[in-house]
């Protein structure tokens, strides 16, 4: 199977995704900083508390509207406004109108129009893939994740200041050429089994109960907690380790281009080996690991993921944290792209575009653990913060082993409802 070889919709999600995380990654920062100067920390704190709840709130919404008009319409509105609410939040940061309210309530309108389309998108992705290929559509897909995360954060990084209006009005232009994009070019993918009829809070509410009620759901979202729950430690509780902890010193071998680093630079430098890794071979994960079953993949690459994050909380010298660094990006390549398949495998087709909204929790709550273990790390060793890293990825591992045999049943499920989603001819929807 190659890239072309693919449906034509998952070929244009592919890049309008990444022009869509390019543009998050870039001015999501950028905005928070901007709320700080206007308002002050404290203030611009609040502010983004609002609209990360308010996000998580559309998320959920958008999971139902989807459910009853498609996936296509809330895809195309989620890029039209974000079009809209860029190119307005530019004029709010012109030269001719300056407005700290505007600014805020815009970026709340463009959050919560962004997250409702999620869903959507992500359930098209499994309407129009198959089990024997999803691994390749996550792989490119999270090789596209990690470009975007790097490529955005040194345009935003380069160019905020001076440029911010214009950095916005280019997110304008983009978001309007995906939108023409999704619009023309993209199919309605949900089958029409699958569409509900009842409208309203209450049909909303009734099919998250039922969502929540799903063991099988609720352990892989269990599972996908944990893991996150140790990715975010590389912004959370490693970084403030390192900062605090991490004696200056020379690398071996490389003193000529750095003398010497410290804490802060030391982070940046497996941040960068993780990158640079992700970007140079996910693409190439596929290949070099095709002949290990799924469940190997995700449990192994699991284990060796969590084993480089415990090195991460403990240890003080350079080489042996970049080679954690290598431990930890390779476990995640080798798992990633299963542990999103297995996804695509076990959610009901009837209602998929719910149980994304969902599983968008994990990386919610992983956030929250990662905040929390900040502070515990006040008071627990790096050795015992290393341990609870270990637990969480036992944890996950034993989640996503009792999953591996439910899956074969549910795929086949999942199989019967590919459909065939021919191409929209002259914008229809």
């Amino acid at each position: 199977m190659t890239f072309g070889a693919l449906h034509p919709n998952i070929r244009l999600r592919l890049g309008i995704g990444f022009v869509q995380r390019f543009l998050g990654i870039m001015l999501m920062p950028l905005m928070v900083i901007h709320l700080s100067k206007v308002y002050g920390p404290a203030t611009a704190g609040v502010l983004t508390l609002v609209v990360a709840a308010a996000g998580i709130a559309s998320n959920f919404l958008g999971g139902h509207l989807a459910d009853v008009h498609g996936r296509k319409p809330l895809m195309v509105w989620g890029e039209v406004g974000a079009a809209l609410t860029f190119g307005l939040l530019a004029l709010a940061n012109s030269p001719w109108w300056q407005s700290g309210a505007a600014t805020f309530v815009l970026f709340l309108l463009n959050t919560c129009l962004s997250n409702a389309a999620t869903p959507a998108a992500d359930a098209m992705m499994i309407d129009v893939s198959s089990p024997e290929n999803r691994q390749l559509v996550y792989t490119i897909n999270y090789w596209s994740i990690n470009l975007a995360f790097t490529t955005g954060a040194l345009v935003g990084g380069f160019f905020y200041g001076e440029h911010f209006t214009l950095l916005l009005t280019a997110a304008a232009v983009l978001s309007a050429a995906t939108a023409a994009a999704t619009w023309w070019w993209i199919a309605e993918s949900a089958p029409e089994n699958s569409r509900e009829q009842a409208v309203g809070i209450p049909a909303m509410l009734r099919g998250y109960l039922a969502v929540s009620r799903d063991r099988t759901f609720l352990r892989l979202l269990g599972a996908a907690t944990l893991a996150r729950a140790i990715e975010v430690q590389i912004g959370y509780y490693i970084a403030v380790r390192l900062a605090d902890e991490f004696p200056e010193q020379a690398l071996a071998g490389l003193e000529r281009w750095f003398p010497s680093v410290d804490g802060v630079a030391m982070l940046g430098i497996v941040r960068a080996v993780n990158s640079a890794l992700v970007v140079g071979f996910a693409l190439f994960a596929g290949s070099l690991f095709r002949r290990l079953p799924d469940g190997v993949r995700l449990i192994a690459g699991l284990g060796v993921f969590t084993a480089g994050y415990m090195v991460l909380a403990v240890s003080n010298d350079g080489w042996i944290l970049i080679a954690a660094a290598v431990a930890m990006t390779v476990g995640e390549i080798v798992h990633v792209p299963v542990k999103q398949a297995l996804l695509a495998d076990l959610v009901d087709p009837a209602a998929r575009t719910k149980y994304m909204a969902a599983y968008g929790l994990n990386n919610r709550i992983g956030l929250i653990i990662g905040s929390l273990c900040v502070t515990l790390g006040a008071f627990l060793s790096p050795v015992g913060m290393s341990v609870l890293f270990a637990v969480f990825g036992l944890g996950a591992m034993l989640c996503y082993r009792s999953l591996l045999k439910p899956r074969a049943p549910r795929e086949d499920a999942v199989e019967q409802n590919v459909p065939a989603a021919v191409p929209a001819q002259n914008g229809a929807s």
